[in-house]
């Protein structure tokens, strides 16, 4: 058998994914990223801390950037709610009833799974 072949025995499956694992190249890369980025952060945590008005800044605008994140989130779930109510209001009456019936059911044994799990 050739030289980095394999035979698929199971050890051989090992060796060859331990030999994969521990590539000096990727080792070597993957540490050096790791302090490339951990001096950026002390770099950056310095340069925050000599100012503070900067550093207040970008506090707020992380706030700000979460907070609209929260915002858009509500929006896509009104949009959602007004979706399903404008779907149930297209439907002929009937239709709707057996629709909500089974929604309620669903949601009672929904949330009786809930409360039964955190009992």
């Amino acid at each position: 058998m050739a030289e980095g072949s394999s035979s698929g025995e199971p050890i051989d499956l090992l060796v060859k994914s331990t030999r994969d694992l521990l590539r000096p190249e990727e080792l070597v890369r993957e540490a050096t990223r790791d302090i490339v980025k951990d001096e950026i952060r002390r770099h950056l945590e310095k340069t925050l801390k000599e100012d503070p008005a900067l550093q207040q800044a970008l506090r707020d605008a992380v706030r700000d950037l979460l907070e609209a994140r929260a915002n858009e989130y509500a929006a896509l779930v009104r949009v959602g709610t007004a979706t399903a109510r404008l779907g149930l209001s297209a439907l002929p009456p009937d239709v709707r009833r057996e629709l909500m019936k089974d929604f309620v059911d669903l949601l009672s044994k929904e949330l009786g799974q809930i409360v039964e799990r955190s009992l």
